[in-house]
This record gives C-alpha cells, sequence and structure tokens, in this order.
C-alpha cells in the first residue's frame, strides 16, 4: 500500500492500493488485491479484497461506476457502492473517496483545514471533459472556493514513455489549452503521440489556483505500464484488475 507524502493536514488520510497488497484473486490477470467488480474476476474474491481494502484503510470506501466522464457525487455514511460518476467527495468522517484504475490516473484532493476531501478518475477523455473542474465546483463552498486552501495529490497512471494516442485526444486537449501541446511528443508511429497524463492533471489544476499538487511526477517509478508487479494496467495486459487510491476524514 502507497501512503501518499503530501502535506495533508491530520485530519486527511489517504492511500493507494497495489496489486501485491494482501487480496486473494488468484488469475494471473487478477492476482491478488484487484478491487474491480466488472473486469471478469470471481465476484467472491472481489468482495472479500474490498473488504480486506476497508480493514487497510481504517475507513469504508464507496466504489462507484466510473464511466469516463465528468460526474460528481458526494459521499455521506449511507452512501452505497455503485452510483455512476467519475468524481466524489464527502465531508464526513470515515467515508472514502474511492478510485479505481489500471492506467487512469486518480486525483485526491482535500482542504488544508481538513473539512472536505474528494477524488477524481482522469483518463484523457475525463480530464479533457472537465471533471476536475466539475470536481472543483462541487466541492468549492466547503472550501470557500479558495485555491490555496487545497492540495492534490496524483496516483500512479500511465506514464509519458507508454501513454501513446491518436491526433484528436492531443486536438482535445488544445482546443482549450493551447500550452497542452507541451505535454505531447510525437511517436514513431505517424499520427500518433506520447502523452504526459500527470502533466495535462497539473495543468487543469493550476488553471484552478490548485499549486500544492504532490505526487506522481511522470516518472518511471509511477508508470502503470513499466511495474508489473505493483500496479494493474490494462494498457499492458489487456485483462487486467483494478487497484484504487482513497482520500477520507478522520
Amino acid at each position: 500500500m502507497l501512503k501518499p507524502d503530501w502535506p495533508a493536514p491530520a485530519a486527511v488520510r489517504a492511500a493507494c492500493s497495489t496489486r501485491d497488497d494482501d487480496g486473494v484473486s488468484v488469475s494471473p490477470s487478477y492476482a491478488s488485491l484487484n478491487l474491480g467488480d466488472h473486469v471478469g474476476d470471481d465476484p467472491r474474491a472481489v468482495a472479500e479484497n474490498r473488504v480486506r481494502y476497508g480493514r487497510m484503510l481504517g475507513a469504508q470506501p464507496v466504489f462507484l461506476k466510473q464511466v469516463h466522464g465528468w460526474g460528481v457525487e458526494r459521499l455521506t455514511a449511507a452512501s452505497r457502492d455503485g452510483a455512476e460518476a467519475d468524481a466524489c467527495f464527502t465531508t464526513e468522517p470515515g467515508v472514502a473517496c474511492t478510485m479505481m484504475v489500471a492506467d487512469c490516473l486518480p486525483v485526491l484532493l482535500a482542504d488544508r483545514q481538513g473539512r472536505v476531501a474528494g477524488a477524481a478518475h482522469c483518463g484523457w477523455r475525463g480530464l479533457a471533459g472537465g471533471v476536475l473542474e466539475s470536481l472543483w465546483t462541487a466541492m468549492g463552498p466547503a472550501m470557500a472556493n479558495e485555491g490555496d486552501q487545497v492540495l492534490a495529490w496524483l496516483g500512479p497512471c500511465i506514464g509519458p514513455d507508454a501513454f501513446a494516442v491518436g491526433a484528436e485526444v492531443r486536438d482535445a486537449f488544445v482546443a482549450s489549452d493551447a500550452g497542452a501541446a507541451a505535454s505531447f511528443r510525437p511517436a514513431a508511429e505517424s499520427g500518433k503521440f506520447y502523452a504526459d497524463l500527470q502533466g495535462l492533471a497539473r495543468r487543469r489544476l493550476r488553471a484552478l489556483g490548485i499549486h500544492a499538487v504532490d505526487g506522481n511526477d511522470g516518472s518511471t517509478a509511477w508508470c502503470t505500464v513499466s511495474n508489473p508487479s505493483r500496479f494493474f494496467s490494462h494498457r499492458r495486459d489487456r485483462v487486467s484488475g483494478r487497484f484504487a487510491a482513497s482520500v477520507w476524514l478522520a
């Protein structure tokens, strides 16, 4: 389990699972702590893995039905798994905002006073479509809409040397931010580009006034594709489990 190194207050807790944490999934595609219930794994194994993950956190993780969109769900102690959204936040203690990933970027947010915590699932579609902006808008009233009072942590994702995309992906970002072109470089295949997903997320966060950003810096250690013993990767394996990043209030 990864423990985010960020200057969050004592009231804010966060964690990110790895595939080799203490899980019960046995197939090579899912071993061992697969938290995804939509990827073909034994449902009983996934259910047990989720129970174990909650014990590791010491909080109740809420798992969303993520659809690569930008919907936001407000979580409470009564929330149950399965709401369709790609971001969530809470002001209640013990409720873990949780994002499942296997190449997409999990982004965790919290305010410096420990009043609110949130998380977003940032694949390229959601990121380009405004999932971080939607989460910021939803969380903003609880933080007095002050970006300098917000902390962000970026989890593992597909790295900039592995994420080859078509020109339409580059165009989707550059259309609203010409400077985003710096996060793409030409690939060997004609018409393809390597995209720096964490770099694109950092640009979006800065535009919101959020400058205290820790975690994934685009280096190989954070790349899901490059670290098969630690992270699930759909791009690498095609059939793959999911790990998760969570943030909650103590």
